[in-house]
């Protein structure tokens, strides 16, 4: 836990935050430019093949079912600060080596780029939430939170612009040279940090890795407030998936638009969520985050529904705002649940056990979308979208009045 020694500088104040703040900007610039880059490239190469545009995807989100609950666990066993900088240089020397291998004519290699940075993440990210537990004082945890989701909102805004711009201007081998840089400066930016507790190193060498392993699964199972987490991470990553694979169609048959007309979609959903991420972070003391869960997951329902019924171009907007400005509530309030419920020892692990759930059951339901394509239609596959974060708004009645203790337990002895 921080220590609170006299009073706690401001949020904006904290060391901590504005390093890995800073990190985040640059990590969000190379991850833009290298997703947009690598979609456009091999859409040209391909002919725009779907199958070799999916295994994009594939690259990046199956490192997050095999290495997540392996990374989480590896993350509570090293020191937090040398993993994410760890990870940094090797993702920057692994986009280098890739480089070369796409100059000399090995062009599939772009999907290394993806693969491997996903992988490392899976180490760099559990390790973040640990140095989030250790150097942000309770009562800022979730304004913490807060300030990082309008900064990913602010990407999603920006992110594809930037992405196409670097790529169409200056090809695919700068674009990748980028991101290789990005993570660099990243790399060089959480030097800032505080060094880590070198007990903690000693404790966790002590351990077993199997042992560790199972007991982050048992460690969630065992708290309500973690278990009712995991179930409404499985119905939200259920609905979301279902909604973001088919948007398309909403712009397409629904409003009766140009395909290109969902780019303003998305713009205005983004920056909705900059905007709410900012109102969180003023309010964040005054509402507790398993509320603000509840409000996102309800709000996103009947959005969902409207968005689903909706044939009027104005309406769809307004309700895409709507969406976008409580969104950063499902993102802050389980992040902070995790952070407050999550002994330090075990934050690792608890984030790659529920992690896994929510874009598992997102890739599920993006699998099976175009099925229920073809069998259902689309205002029928909205309203059972919006059933979903509604179920999942309903999983959190149990755990609402809960509080998160002030001493969180360590991990159970067997």
């Amino acid at each position: 836990m921080p220590q609170k020694e006299g009073k706690a500088p401001s949020v904006f104040g904290n060391r901590f935050l504005q390093t890995i703040l800073l990190s985040n900007i640059l990590l969000q610039i190379g991850i833009w430019v290298r997703n947009f880059a690598i979609l456009l490239f091999v859409s040209e190469k391909t002919n725009q093949d779907p199958y070799a545009i999916s295994l994009i995807s594939v690259a990046e989100f199956a490192p997050i079912f095999v290495f997540s609950f392996i990374g989480g666990t590896f993350a509570d066993r090293w020191r937090p600060k040398r993993t994410m900088i760890w990870c940094d240089l090797l993702s920057a020397v692994s986009v280098f080596v890739v480089l070369l291998m796409i100059h000399y004519g090995s062009w599939q290699s772009v999907y290394l780029v993806t693969f491997i940075s996903a992988v490392l993440s899976q180490f760099s990210q559990p390790s973040g939430m640990r140095l989030f537990k250790q150097h942000v004082p309770e009562e800022q945890l979730q304004q913490g939170m807060a300030m990082f989701q309008s900064l990913m909102a602010i990407f999603m805004v920006l992110g594809p612009m930037l992405g196409t711009f670097a790529y169409s201007r200056f090809g695919l081998e700068t674009s990748v040279a980028v991101m290789g840089i990005a993570f660099l400066l990243s790399a060089l930016s959480l030097v800032r940090i505080p060094k880590d507790k070198t007990e903690q190193r000693t404790d966790a060498a002590k351990g077993d890795f199997r042992k560790e392993f199972k007991e982050g699964f048992h460690y969630v199972w065992q708290s309500p407030v973690l278990r009712s987490l995991g179930f409404v991470f499985m119905l939200a990553g259920l609905a979301v998936g279902l909604a973001q694979a088919l948007n398309l169609f909403i712009v397409t048959e629904r409003l009766g638009q140009p395909k290109e007309f969902l780019q303003y979609i998305l713009m205005v959903s983004g920056a909705a969520m900059l905007i709410g991420g900012g109102i969180v972070a003023v309010f964040a003391k005054r509402v507790a985050p398993q509320a603000l869960l509840a409000i996102g997951m309800l709000v996103g329902a009947v959005c969902t529904v409207v968005v689903g019924y909706s044939t009027n171009v104005a309406l769809t907007l307004v309700v895409q705002f709507v969406n976008g400005l409580v969104f950063p509530c499902i993102h802050i309030g389980i992040s902070t649940m995790i952070l407050k419920w999550s002994n330090e020892s075990i934050v690792g692990r608890v984030n790659g056990v529920l992690n896994p759930m929510f874009i598992g059951m997102m890739v599920v339901s993006m699998s099976f979308a175009g099925a229920l394509k073809a069998a259902y239609p689309l205002v029928s596959i909205y309203t059972g979208s919006g059933v979903l974060f509604l179920l999942g708004a309903l999983v959190m009645l149990p755990i609402m009045s809960q509080k998160a203790p002030e001493t969180v337990q360590p991990v159970a002895a067997e």
